[in-house]
């Protein structure tokens, strides 16, 4: 696989002339247009134009010295379900082809544009981000990286995303995480993807699927890009990342429920990663978390997704609900069924697992395991209702128990070169996301050892 720069390569090459934006952005360009590549079925729109005029923008604001950041010029790609101003917003869907064209950006793609990111298109996403496999009906399914001649999964619902970045047709993604989509297109693909503390970053502009559950964050080829691109994201300074040492790290490996029915490749990368972080001097203590026995019931009826996706698209899918995903159109209709009672009830239960799974985590630098239980799958396997039902839950599984407690994660590639992507998993509560980087930035090198 073509090992393409990090952020902090391009800013350096950038600031010393050996590259111009507008140079990266024909680079990012070329190989969407490649036919031979997954262009056609990672992008849903493509503005070359405005992206030449922003490089070249970015490169005399340079040469001025007025660049507005070291990052300036640089390509990212935006999952669809974000308002990029003069654009239609469609979520992955044919539903909203007849929305006006958005006013402004959302705040996520105005901040990326203040720093002077470059947009260099909007990325396919399962239809209204409702799946964690990135299967689309409407606009193709991009293949995973892994053996592409055969056709994977790329994971979802950030599918897009993840494949941009992975193929080089954009330095970084802008994606959303209700309940894995940014961390397992990562993993399905070998990348880093980060889901912030809720709050953290602003979700207008956007369109929802739970807004209980919905994270905004990046997708990128390093913890150090993640970080930066979480700064510029939640309006913060970007400071260097200062890794912290994995000797004497606390890290809780859950024995209850996210270790259940994992794929042999699955079980075998992470069980050597935590045998890399204890030799290196972490402290790895494998523990009961009985939290995560409560998350399952919860979503019994459809959980949050289910409810508050209802409650968004039920006029929608009166007038167009035709063209919906049949899918997804099932899982949002789910909703339908809840009573406000069951919705009052899930709240409550949902505050007291966040209180609970705090106290249980206290003790613990983070959280430690699979991001997802299971490699890719084919994209042919999954023209099956049962076997995708199935794949889906699995690939969704051990990200969801993180979005429930209201925490924050990293995914981070820990299988070897030329064998199946794996994510390992940090998660840590709310608030703790610089801890979490920190950590990871410490194990990311070693875990692919």
């Amino acid at each position: 696989m073509t090992q393409h720069p990090t952020l902090a390569t391009l800013a350096a090459d950038l600031e010393a002339g050996r590259t111009s934006a507008r140079k990266l952005v024909d680079q990012c360009l070329a190989r969407i247009n490649d036919a031979s590549g997954e262009g056609a079925r990672a992008f849903i729109q493509v503005d070359a134009e405005g992206a030449i005029a922003a490089a070249e923008a970015m490169d005399a604001l340079r040469k001025a010295n007025a660049a507005p950041s070291p990052f300036a010029g640089i390509p990212i790609s935006i999952k669809d379900l974000f308002d990029i101003k003069g654009q239609i917003t469609r979520a992955g869907s044919r539903a909203l082809d007849d929305n006006p064209r958005a006013e402004a950006d959302a705040p996520a793609v105005a901040r990326l544009r203040r720093a002077g990111f470059v947009v260099i298109g909007r990325t396919n996403m399962t239809e209204f981000a409702y799946s964690g496999i990135g299967l689309n009906p409407h606009y193709g399914t991009p293949k995973g990286a892994w053996r592409r001649e055969i056709g994977h999964v790329p994971g979802g619902s950030s599918a897009g995303a993840a494949v941009s970045v992975v193929d080089g047709m954009a330095h970084a993604g802008l994606g959303t995480d209700t309940g894995g989509s940014c961390r397992i297109p990562a993993a399905f693909n070998g990348i880093v993807g980060f889901k912030p503390s809720q709050y953290r970053v602003p979700r207008d502009g956007a369109v929802p699927l739970s807004f209980s559950l919905d994270s905004v964050g990046p997708l990128a080829r390093s913890v150090q890009c993640c970080a930066t691109l979480d700064s510029v994201l939640a309006d913060e300074p970007v400071t260097e990342l200062t890794a912290r040492s994995v000797q004497g790290m606390r890290l809780a490996v859950p024995t209850t429920v996210a270790l259940d029915d994992l794929d042999d490749a699955v079980a075998e990368a992470f069980e050597r990663a935590l045998e890399q972080l204890a030799r290196a001097g972490a402290v790895v203590e494998r523990v009961a978390i009985p939290e995560f026995l409560d998350v399952a019931p919860m979503s019994a009826k459809g959980g949050f997704a289910a409810a508050e996706s209802y409650a968004w698209h039920r006029y929608l899918i009166v007038a167009h609900g035709e063209v919906y995903d049949p899918r997804v159109r099932e899982r949002i209709m789910r909703g339908e069924s809840q009573s406000a009672a069951d919705y009052v009830d899930l709240i409550s239960a949902r505050k007291s697992l966040i209180a609970r799974a705090a106290v249980r985590l206290a003790p613990y630098d983070a959280l430690v395991m699979p991001t997802a239980a299971i490699t890719p799958p084919t994209i042919a396997s999954l023209a099956d209702d049962k076997a995708f039902t199935k794949a889906n839950l699995l690939s969704l599984r051990n990200c969801t128990l993180i979005n429930m407690i209201d925490g924050c994660a990293i995914s981070l590639p820990c299988h070897r070169e030329g064998e199946v992507p794996v994510g390992l998993m940090l998660a840590a509560v709310s608030g703790a996301d610089r801890r979490i980087f920190e950590l990871a930035a410490g194990m990311e090198a070693l875990i692919r050892g």
